[in-house]
């Protein structure tokens, strides 16, 4: 495997994540990030040598990608937060007896 063949895998499992959270199909974000630590473990298994042509563009393309999939991620986590506090009556970060929520 070459860096650039490992960068496009990281690149296609990072898509494969970023649909699966949009859709919220857990299961298939399994399956992706699984993809996605298997190449990077193949990626950091490459002894030196040179750089073929593109890959520093294949791996700003995979950091870019990974910034996203990081942003949905802290999407979906506000979400279940925001879900939990209203099942517990604490809206707006304050509880119905008054008290303030220490996790807002």
């Amino acid at each position: 495997m070459t860096r650039r063949d490992g960068l496009i895998s990281v690149i296609d499992a990072l898509h494969a994540e970023i649909a699966a959270m949009k859709s919220n199909d857990v299961d298939a974000l399994d399956r992706a990030t699984q993809r996605k630590l298997v190449a990077i473990d193949a990626l950091a298994a490459i002894d030196g040598g040179s750089l073929e042509p593109g890959v520093r563009e294949l791996a700003e393309e995979a950091q870019r990608l990974n910034e996203t999939a990081r942003i949905y991620v802290n999407l979906l986590a506000a979400n279940v937060r925001r879900r939990l506090q209203l099942l517990a009556g604490d809206v707006g970060g304050y509880r119905p007896n008054g008290g303030v929520a220490a996790y807002a």
